[in-house]
């Protein structure tokens, strides 16, 4: 996959240990910073997984000055789950959380993406960057049309997050077709504040980087949050149609994709 940097390569996992290398960044992520926890999760070896681990696609962002040997050298990951194969396994993951049926109803090709993070070390670097190439190259490979997730604010304080979840609420709530809603028992409105009341600045400085990046591609977010207490966050649902992507954006990606032909 496309990297300009000679340290960088972007690759699905392969194997057992790409798998392995990917849990235990997401473990140090998830777990470690954020306070998370799961199931699956094993504390003796420092692996976040779960059951959804062997029916995703795990992208991953490798550092080849790093040690294989150690698991240390993936430094960024993205699950990633076709509609396809989540039909054959019975469920996305984030039905749990959210009802997709405006997604399935629709007939479009469709990935949830999940799991996303950085190694601290490189965070505002060009990490993200390497890892979107990978995701779009992929994303025009399969002629995917849908690109959805949760995203995560940490913390569950909705009271601290009313700002910025009223700012997704009132400016970026996705259209009636694929407007996704977190399930009637766990719904959790995001309208906490009057949209004249919304203050914009402050909702972008309390908003994660990650779920900015989306808004500016052109993305929405799906109706209500979801409060996940066992891994301290409260999600949003983001979804991105790639048909309506902003055109300096997808024409970058085409570019890109098309000198690989």
């Amino acid at each position: 996959m496309i990297s300009d940097d000679p340290y960088f390569k972007v690759r699905l996992a392969r194997d057992e240990r790409d798998l392995l290398a990917a849990q235990r960044l997401r473990y140090a992520v998830f777990v470690e910073e954020l306070g998370g926890t799961g199931a699956l999760v094993d504390h003796d070896q420092r692996f976040e997984r779960d059951e959804f681990d062997p029916v995703f696609e795990h992208l991953l962002l490798i550092d080849n000055r790093r040690d294989a040997k150690e698991l240390d050298d993936v430094v960024g990951v993205y699950r990633l789950l076709r509609g396809d194969a989540a039909a054959e396994f019975g469920r996305f993951y984030s039905e749990g959380e959210y009802d997709l049926e405006p997604l399935k109803r629709s007939g479009r090709s469709l990935v949830e993406l999940g799991r996303s993070c950085v190694h601290p070390d490189y965070r505002g670097g060009t990490a993200m960057f390497h890892l979107w190439n990978g995701l779009a190259e992929y994303v025009l490979e399969r002629e995917i049309e849908i690109m959805f997730g949760v995203a995560s604010f940490h913390g569950t304080d909705i009271e601290a997050l009313k700002m910025p979840l009223s700012y997704l609420h009132h400016n970026h709530l996705a259209p009636e077709g694929l407007r996704v809603r977190t399930q009637p028992e766990h719904f959790q409105s995001m309208d906490l504040v009057p949209a004249a009341e919304v203050d914009r600045p402050a909702a972008m400085r309390g908003t994660p980087a990650l779920i900015k990046a989306y808004l500016r591609l052109g993305g929405f977010v799906g109706e209500g949050a979801f409060i996940d207490r066992p891994f301290n966050t409260t999600d949003v649902c983001l979804l991105m149609d790639t048909k309506s992507m902003s055109d300096r954006h997808k024409g970058f990606y085409t570019r890109k994709y098309e000198a690989r032909a």
